[in-house]
């Protein structure tokens, strides 16, 4: 079997969900916590032999810095165990609320070299809307905290497209965001999700999403001005300083292999997807009894594998490679891809095709059109 470098850590922990959120997550639980970190390291012991030479971590969630700082310790010291390459990048997601100076620091020495902050925006009545548990001020303590405390490969997660929300709202948020200068900034256009209390409050006319041209026009304001500060827009909604893109969500972009750990993570080992069991108690109980906690794994057909190229190639703004087509699957994507090329949807560069400004806009429906054009 061929070793896998990349590891994904899910923590499925929050101190409140979000109205917005369909994630799987669960309240925080001290008690239950620490049985799901001693689950956790059987089940890094039990995957070990997959695991060689790690160049990414991601601990994602949930809110794993929710966790208490001993079960951090416990959790990232067994990573110890696993060859590392010597630039790894570990990244660990946080909430603003549980961002404290003992917690950072001890993160940091442990190897932590990268965290994604869940700010969502700089304005109290969109996050109140978002059913965020943390407030403008809070979100900018927690930023200094991390500069304070020498982090400097730091990313900012923002949101558009919030009820009630204006372009002059938008372009606030933006501006604060800027002024800490991250090293990376994620602008995630609002996703109603059937089941979520904000869907509720949208489809029931409580609240109003912004119609979807000054959607758009948030979209252009974030790549223009980020484009401007000197950030690098490498996907779809990520944008970076120079050389400190995100190296794991890349490889998941370009169906690198990478194995999850937790409950509901899932992993890719090759032409081979599995998904860990959902639920938190049964996911420990798995583990407790000696077994593996993997609920169902899929093997990807050539149709399926061509699928998810186009799909997660399109997302990142170097697009895909017309030789990697020809090579792998016989296809001239060029000559598929003609007329959305006429219309100025796509382009191509440097022998990659990609979405154009104005193709990003309505990305899912080229994918789509080209999905129908390959006859999948």
């Amino acid at each position: 079997m061929m070793s896998v470098s990349s590891l994904y850590i899910h923590i499925p922990f929050c101190l409140k969900r979000c109205l917005y959120c369909d994630f799987y997550s669960i309240p925080f639980n001290p008690s239950l916590s620490e049985d799901y970190i001693e689950a956790l390291l059987l089940e890094i012991e039990a995957r070990m032999p997959g695991l060689d030479r790690l160049k990414t971590v991601y601990i994602g969630g949930g809110t794993p810095t929710a966790l208490s700082i001993y079960s951090l310790d416990r959790l990232i010291s067994k990573l110890y165990d696993i060859p590392w390459s010597d630039d790894i990048e570990i990244t660990i997601e946080a909430n603003p609320c549980t961002v404290d100076r003992e917690k950072i620091r001890i993160l940091r020495d442990l190897g932590v070299n990268r965290f994604s902050l869940g700010i969502q925006s700089f304005i109290d009545k969109e996050l109140q809307i978002l059913g965020r548990i943390h407030n403008s001020s809070g979100g900018i303590d927690a930023i200094e905290i991390l500069r304070d405390e020498g982090i400097e490969n730091l990313s900012i997660d923002l949101i558009y497209g919030i009820p009630g929300q204006s372009i002059e709202d938008w372009g606030y948020n933006l501006s604060m965001a800027m002024r800490f200068s991250p090293e990376h900034i994620s602008t995630y256009e609002l996703t109603l999700e059937e089941g979520t209390p904000l869907y509720s409050l949208v489809s029931e006319g409580i609240l109003k999403k912004p119609g979807e041209d000054t959607i758009v026009g948030m979209y252009y304001d974030a790549v223009k001005g980020l484009t401007v500060a000197g950030y690098r827009h490498y996907e779809i909604s990520n944008f970076s300083r120079e050389g400190l893109e995100c190296r794991h969500n890349i490889n998941y972009w370009e169906r690198g292999r990478y194995t999850g750990l937790g409950a509901g993570a899932h992993s890719f080992e090759g032409e081979v997807r599995r998904e860990n069991i959902r639920d938190v108690v049964k996911y420990i109980a798995t583990l407790k009894r000696g077994e593996l906690p993997s609920e169902r794994e899929m093997e990807i057909t050539r149709e399926e594998a061509l699928k998810e190229y186009i799909f997660l190639g399109l997302r990142k703004r170097d697009g895909l490679s017309k030789g990697f087509f020809e090579e792998n699957f016989g296809i001239d994507i060029t000559l598929i891809a003609g007329d959305i090329l006429e219309d100025g949807l796509l382009e191509m560069i440097d022998g990659h095709i990609r979405l154009t400004e104005k193709g990003i806009t309505v990305s899912n429906s080229i994918i789509v059109r080209l999905f129908e054009l390959l006859g999948l």
